[in-house]
């Protein structure tokens, strides 16, 4: 289970990178007003649309991609807990303090309360 969840971890990585890359190679909404008025992008390569078509369908599989692998983590994570969750764990036990007089011998005294504050 642990090699399966390493090598989704380095897929995860791969396909977060690629989204990141798909999504920063697409072109903005207003970019296709230049090339429909004969902004020049016409001639390109992918035609006036551009790749649009491509990278609009990658970034959706890739988003698909990510958001499997990521359940599939959760998953994994989930199995890998033991025993019961925080809520359900009974507090340890808080230790008594003795009362010990040595340690009120150290303590300066307080002045009675009928005495004149300081200065």
């Amino acid at each position: 289970m642990i090699i399966l969840q390493k090598i989704l971890v380095i897929l995860q990585g791969v396909v977060s990178v690629g989204l990141i890359l798909f999504v920063l190679l697409q072109q903005g909404k207003g970019a296709d007003a230049g090339a429909s008025f004969g902004g020049g992008a016409s001639s390109t390569m992918f035609g006036s649309r551009g790749a649009s078509g491509f990278l609009t369908r990658g970034t959706a599989i890739l988003a698909v991609v990510f958001l499997g692998i990521s359940l599939a983590l959760a998953y994994i994570a989930k199995q890998q807990l033991r025993g019961e969750s925080l809520l359900e764990q009974v507090a340890p036990a808080v230790p008594e303090v003795q009362d010990d007089e040595s340690v009120r011998d150290d303590l300066p005294e307080l002045p009675p309360e009928d005495a004149p504050p300081p200065p």
